[in-house]
């Protein structure tokens, strides 16, 4: 697959396997608009920008996932809870919970020792603090993306941890598309998506593709058999 193709692929999956229920999704939406807000408050007010990635984004998006999403076995995709923690890409919720333990450490260890082992100087008071904290976890942030990255060039390949860090920085905006009629469907009571749009949707792009390889298959043997031909043709006049 090219870059794009497995872009696409990377979104399905995460789509499929992890985001069935609607209120999962409405909290991916209102994380992803948090988001959005960060990834604006960054140039302006950094320490805004991470706090509201981090206590607002990056909570709502988790509760969705360990909370609301089914953990039984997946009808829709006829896969285990367990196959589809195996084939995640990114963080499954084991990886998740090692990274969210980190993060609640990190305020807790510079409480016990402000400067960090050295790596801020020491806070003059609550403003400081937090401000070197909101560092600490933009750090973690950036090492957690980076760190997988690095591990997916070597166990799936270069373009494949490069598509994956792609899709998480773009993920917020990915999600407002896909999920923004979540609290509609809420509305309505359809708790769970059966994924039929996406798979329909699949399945027209399948169909497409077949036809055009079909097409291509045709024009191939047609050209074939013309070329076959025209060779044909003289050697039969020579002959008589």
């Amino acid at each position: 697959m090219g870059f794009l193709e497995e872009l696409k692929q990377q979104r399905w999956d995460d789509h499929r396997y992890y985001h069935h229920n609607r209120v999962n999704q409405f909290l991916h939406l209102v994380s992803a608009s948090c988001f959005l807000a960060s990834y604006v408050l960054v140039f302006i007010d950094p320490v805004a920008a991470v706090l509201i990635g981090w206590l607002l984004a990056m909570v709502t998006r988790q509760i969705g996932h360990f909370f609301f999403e089914p953990k039984t076995y997946d009808e829709v995709n006829h896969a285990s809870h367990e196959f589809k923690e195996c084939i995640k890409v990114g963080y499954n919720l084991k990886r998740k919970m090692v990274l969210l333990g980190i993060w609640v450490a990190a305020p807790v260890i510079m409480f016990f020792n402000p400067n960090f082992f050295g790596l801020f100087s020491t806070p003059a008071g609550t403003r400081e603090f937090i401000h070197n904290m909101s560092l600490l976890w933009l750090m973690i942030g950036f090492g957690a993306v980076l760190f997988r990255g690095v591990h997916l060039f070597f166990i799936m390949g270069f373009q494949s941890g490069c598509v994956w860090m792609s899709k998480i920085l773009t993920d917020p905006f990915h999600d407002i598309k896909i999920y923004y009629k979540s609290p509609y469907y809420i509305a309505k009571g359809e708790m769970y998506d059966d994924m039929s749009d996406w798979y329909d949707q699949t399945l027209a792009s399948a169909s497409r593709a077949i036809d055009s390889a079909s097409e291509t298959v045709s024009e191939t043997i047609d050209s074939v058999s013309e070329a076959v031909g025209g060779v044909t043709e003289p050697s039969k006049t020579a002959a008589r």
